[in-house]
């Protein structure tokens, strides 16, 4: 009973601490990845003055209608280069209110007193050892010029803005080799005046998503490709689903281990009340009636510790949630405390996991206990 009830708390603790770490690595990829993209879907770019993509601009559902115009360019500063990944924005990206909550020096300004700003991952910042605090320190950014012919200047092949740098922040590696700037900046540095590269769009609470997402595929129509959250990091969710059954897998072979301990219980207790069996047979027990004797004792050791095990892990992870009793041990990290998640369907899964397996142990068990139950009644 007793490993059937520790089997049962880790699994439900193990389970709820991967759903939260799960939910951290999600929520930091949700600060960049909008819930409806669209983008071409031959090509790099698209005019997105279109009267579907207008009218969808100022649909009500709409909480944030963002253009982003995104190229990779070389990025400079004090003779230091690095290739990164230029975002050029609209306004509405900053309607984003998780986005100070990423930021690890400075502020996440784009436009202020009519000069631009550039906020950068923690990536780039690191390859170019440049402070945000230098109110002298500005960015070149170098990206090829689509008008340019052979010259001997190399550098006229190339259009040159520099910015500066009003704030750090750090997500993932996949977004920390970014430089976001203004949408206006990116037109002029990349030549592009109406273009944009894919369009960002985050809905109000309580919108139909999945509805949203097939209805806009019907309009736009079929030379866009309209991808959701899930679609947009599809390598990231195939790792976590992964992980999560694996981890599921790892802690039944435990459970097994430790429920199948009822069958050396049990073929002990067998032994010891061999006499006894015999005596009940002979009183009109039939081999049925033996058989669910024992085997309703394994279900009880099992039910019994499996259900003790469930409420002692929710307890525990309602205490990690409520006090944070664990904690990350990392100085400054942006998670002090274990992250824990609760999921109902981890309860009956875990619940159904025990019992099955109690099952098998139980029906392996009650099978012995009328093992040569007629050599014990000849001997008596």
């Amino acid at each position: 009973m007793l490993g059937v009830f520790i089997g049962s708390a880790a699994f439900i603790i193990i389970l709820s601490g991967f759903n939260g770490l799960e939910d951290e690595i999600l929520s930091m990829y949700s600060n960049f990845t909008p819930e409806i993209k669209i983008g071409p879907r031959l090509g790099k770019t698209f005019n997105p003055n279109t009267p579907y993509f207008n009218s969808l601009h100022h649909d009500a559902r709409v909480f944030s209608y963002t253009e982003v115009l995104q190229e990779k360019a070389l990025i400079k500063y004090a003779d230091k280069p690095v290739i990164g990944t230029i975002m050029g924005v609209s306004d509405a990206f900053l309607k984003n209110k998780l986005l100070d909550s990423i930021i690890q020096t400075g502020a996440f300004i784009l436009q202020k007193d009519g000069e631009y700003f550039a906020v950068m991952g923690s990536a780039i910042q690191g390859s170019l050892s440049i402070s945000v605090r230098d109110p002298l320190a500005r960015l070149e950014i170098y990206a090829p010029n689509r008008d340019a012919g052979s010259g001997l200047n190399p550098l006229s092949e190339f259009t040159v803005r520099t910015i500066s740098p009003s704030g750090v922040f750090a997500v993932t590696q996949d977004f920390d080799d970014r430089v976001v700037v203004p949408l206006q900046f990116a037109r002029g540095l990349f030549d592009q005046p109406k273009n944009v590269s894919f369009l960002e769009i985050n809905f109000k609470k309580g919108a139909n998503l999945a509805a949203i997402q097939v209805e806009i595929k019907q309009k736009a129509g079929n030379v866009f490709v309209v991808k959701n959250r899930n679609e947009q990091n599809t390598d990231l969710y195939k790792t976590l689903n992964y992980e999560r059954w694996f981890i599921f897998l790892i802690l039944t072979f435990v459970l097994i281990i430790a429920v199948f301990n009822i069958i050396g219980s049990l073929t002990m207790l067998v032994i010891d009340k061999r006499k006894d069996i015999a005596i009940l047979t002979s009183l009109g027990a039939d081999k049925q009636l033996i058989q669910t004797v024992f085997f309703f004792e394994g279900m009880m050791i099992s039910l019994t510790g499996c259900i003790a095990g469930i409420i002692a892990g929710l307890l525990f992870c309602l205490l990690q949630i409520k006090f944070g009793l664990i904690k990350m041990g990392a100085s400054g990290s942006l998670i002090d405390a274990y992250p824990v998640s609760l999921r109902i369907g981890d309860f009956p899964l875990v619940f159904l996991t025990v019992i099955g397996i109690a099952v098998i142990a139980s029906g392996i068990s009650s099978g012995l206990s009328v093992k040569g139950l007629n050599e014990i009644k000849q001997e008596l």
